[in-house]
């Protein structure tokens, strides 16, 4: 199975793209595709995370669950969507915690999370499509064993990475990574169902600038223009 993506993940993954899982995944989506489906992301952005942060620079993973199912939404970035699209309420709350937590970050007027992951903030979602307007249409597909493979990979072959978990699903992810070499901080999914009950006011994003500054890394512009 050929693939376009970013060299250094290539050289950490390129290995995947040859199992049975991942033929049988692109089976998948080549019927899907058939049977006259939309699926989003679009073909060339389901990588984006990867693409935008390679793997020797992510310095903070966020790792969502499903790409947003909307029209337009998604477009492989964990909690992003495309300029113009009205931000989630997942980010409104994203946001709302970042203006309490780093001094002068101003809320933006879109939801667009490309500069984070250009800044080494890994944005990835455990499935990375959806068939349009059905959520989770594409889990237990093989994406997760893909996802799972990145983070592991991760925790084996780099140091010093601080992992926001957020929410139960997130959160079962950490068995994954190693705590003794990373960094792993948790608290609610930043949903409405749940903000309250832990997201707003965990300092999440200060706390991990204090760790990578701590570690002699550049820390995270959590600020985004328009």
């Amino acid at each position: 199975m050929s693939v376009t993506l970013e060299k250094s993940w290539l050289d950490a993954l390129g290995d995947e793209f040859e199992k049975d899982y991942m033929k049988q995944l692109k089976s998948f989506l080549l019927e899907e595709k058939q049977k006259g489906a939309t699926i989003y992301p679009k073909g060339t952005d389901i990588f984006n995370a990867l693409d935008h942060t390679p793997f020797d620079k992510v310095g903070v993973v966020i790792l969502g669950q499903d790409p947003y199912h909307g029209t337009g939404q998604a477009h492989g970035l964990s909690f992003s969507v495309q300029k113009g699209i009205t931000v989630p309420p997942s980010l409104k709350n994203i946001y709302k915690e970042l203006n309490e937590d780093i001094e002068g970050f101003i809320i933006p007027r879109h939801g667009n999370l490309t500069k984070w992951a250009d800044e080494g903030v890994l944005l990835l979602n455990a499935t990375l499509t959806v068939r349009a307007h059905e959520a989770g249409s594409h889990q237990g597909k093989g994406w997760e064993i893909f996802t799972d493979k990145i983070i592991s990979t991760l925790s084996e072959k780099r140091k010093g990475i601080v992992f926001l978990l957020w929410g139960r699903f997130a959160q079962n992810k950490a068995t994954l990574i190693d705590d003794t070499k990373h960094t792993i901080l948790k608290a609610a999914h930043p949903s409405p169902f749940s903000a309250y009950n832990g997201f707003l006011g965990c300092r999440h994003f200060s706390k991990a600038n204090e760790i990578l500054v701590k570690q002699g890394q550049k820390p995270i512009d959590w600020q985004i223009t328009d």
